[in-house]
C-alpha cells in the first residue's frame, strides 16, 4: 500500500471507530409518487427526500423534460458564457425573477456554487461576513473562502448580530443566513435580521433552499412569509432540487447584482450550464407550484399533524413548522440503531450525526412530502411509538 493510501486508510479507520463512517444506499426503483422506493431489494417509504411538493415525478414536469431533451439533447455542451445558454435557461431566469419579485435571476448548477459565487464575488480582504452558527456548509465554506473576516453569531439571535454589527470595521459587511435551517427545520428571524442589517448598512443574503415553494401565502418562500423584499434582503438564493423537484439553483436580486455575478463569479463563468431539459422541467414545476396550492397545504398539514401526535408519544422534537421535523436522539450510536430499526419496519429515515449536526444532537431528520398519504404518516407514527416502547421510553438529548 502506498503512503497516500495508507494515510487515507488510517483516516477512514478513525471515522469508523467514531461511528461516523457514511454509507450510500442505492435506490433500485422508485414509484411514480417518489416516496415509495426500493433499496437493497426492500420496499420502503422514504421520509428523507427534500421533494416537498412531490413534483420530481409530476407528469407535466416529466413530460417537459422529455420533450426538451428531444429538442435540445441531454446536455448543454458548454458554459453559459460560451454556447451553453439557451432559450429555456433564459425563460426560466425571467420566470424565477418574476416569481420572487426581483428584477433579475441567474441560474447556477448547484446551490453550493451559487452561495460560493455570491460571497466570494461580493467580498474580499478588508470586508467582513457574519453568519448564523447553524448555516448550511455552503454558506460557511463560502465565507471562509472569500478572504473576508469571518465570524459566526449564535443561532437565530438577532440581538447578538446587532452587537457584532455595531463593532467598528472597514469595508463591506454581508450577513448570511439560511431561511429555513436544513437540519433543525426552524425559520430564521428574518425581519429582525433585516432590521439589524439596515441599521448598520450591511447586506443580507438569505439561502432559501428549504423555504422556497413551501412557505408564504403563495409559496414564494420565507421572505414572503416575513413580508420582506429586495430593499431588506438584496440577495436571495434558491435551489431547484427541493420543492421544485428538479436540479440547480439561482440567485435573484437587482440588475447590478446579477450582472456582477455574471461577469465575475468564477462558479458561474467556469462551469457547464445545466441541461436545457432541466430548465424546461423547472419551468413546468414552477407553473404546477402556482396552480396546485393544495400541495403546499398538504405537506404542511402532514408536518403539523406529526408534531401533534409525536408530542403525545413523548418524542423530542426541535421547534419547526416546516416539512423538516427533527427527532433528537442524542447519542450517535442510538440514532443509527433507531434508523436501522425503522428501516426493518419499512421506513427510510437516515440518522444525522456529527459533523453535520453538533455533537450530542444526533437525530432522525424526518421530511414530509405532498406525495405522502395519510396512511404513510399513520405508519410512521405507529413505528416511532413502537420504537419508543421497545427502548423503554424516548431518549432525550
Amino acid at each position: 500500500m502506498d503512503s497516500l493510501a495508507a494515510g487515507l486508510s488510517a483516516g477512514l479507520a478513525e471515522l469508523a471507530a467514531a461511528g461516523r463512517l457514511r454509507t450510500r444506499r442505492e435506490v433500485g426503483a422508485r414509484d411514480a409518487d417518489g416516496v415509495h422506493v426500493q433499496v437493497g431489494g426492500q420496499d420502503l417509504v422514504a421520509f428523507c427526500s427534500n421533494d416537498y411538493l412531490g413534483l420530481a415525478a409530476h407528469p407535466r414536469v416529466v413530460e417537459a423534460f422529455v420533450s426538451a431533451a428531444r429538442q435540445w439533447g441531454v446536455g448543454s455542451g458548454a458554459a453559459h458564457l460560451v454556447s451553453g445558454h439557451c432559450s429555456e435557461h433564459h425563460a426560466l431566469e425571467d420566470e424565477l425573477a418574476e416569481f420572487t419579485g426581483r428584477p433579475r435571476a441567474l441560474l447556477f448548477s448547484t446551490g453550493y456554487m451559487a452561495n460560493l459565487a455570491v460571497i466570494t464575488t461580493l467580498l474580499g480582504r478588508g470586508d467582513r461576513v457574519l453568519e448564523d452558527r447553524l448555516n448550511h456548509a455552503s454558506l460557511l465554506d463560502a465565507g471562509l473562502a472569500s478572504g473576508a473576516r469571518f465570524a459566526r453569531f449564535p443561532h437565530a439571535d438577532a440581538a447578538a448580530l446587532r452587537e457584532r454589527l455595531a463593532q467598528p470595521g472597514e469595508g463591506r459587511t454581508l450577513v448570511a443566513t439560511d431561511g429555513v435551517f436544513s437540519m433543525d427545520g426552524d425559520v430564521a428571524p428574518l425581519r429582525a435580521l433585516a432590521d439589524a442589517c439596515l441599521a448598520h448598512r450591511a447586506w443580507l443574503h438569505v439561502d432559501d433552499a428549504h423555504g422556497l415553494g413551501v412557505l408564504g401565502r403563495t409559496g414564494r418562500g420565507s421572505l414572503e412569509a416575513a413580508g420582506l423584499g429586495l430593499q431588506e434582503v438584496p440577495v436571495l438564493m434558491g435551489t431547484l432540487g427541493k420543492a421544485l423537484g428538479t436540479f440547480g439553483a439561482f440567485v435573484a436580486g437587482s440588475d447590478e447584482l446579477v450582472e456582477t455575478l455574471l461577469q465575475r463569479a468564477r462558479t458561474y463563468i467556469y462551469t457547464t450550464a445545466v441541461p436545457p431539459a432541466v430548465a424546461a422541467a423547472t419551468r413546468a414545476a414552477l407553473r404546477v407550484l402556482q396552480e396546485e396550492p393544495w400541495r403546499r397545504e398538504r405537506v404542511l398539514a402532514h408536518a403539523a399533524r406529526f408534531r401533534r401526535e409525536a408530542a403525545e408519544l413523548g418524542l423530542c422534537l426541535l421547534p419547526s413548522a416546516t416539512p423538516i421535523q427533527a427527532v433528537v436522539i442524542g447519542d450517535e450510536g442510538a440514532a443509527v440503531a433507531a434508523s436501522d430499526a425503522l428501516r426493518s419496519q419499512g421506513l427510510w429515515i437516515p440518522a444525522i450525526r456529527p459533523p453535520t449536526v453538533p455533537a450530542g444532537t444526533s437525530r432522525l431528520r424526518i421530511t414530509f412530502s405532498a406525495a405522502h398519504g395519510d396512511a404513510d404518516v399513520d405508519r410512521l407514527l405507529e413505528s416511532l411509538g413502537q420504537l419508543g416502547r421497545d427502548c423503554g421510553g424516548t431518549q432525550q438529548p
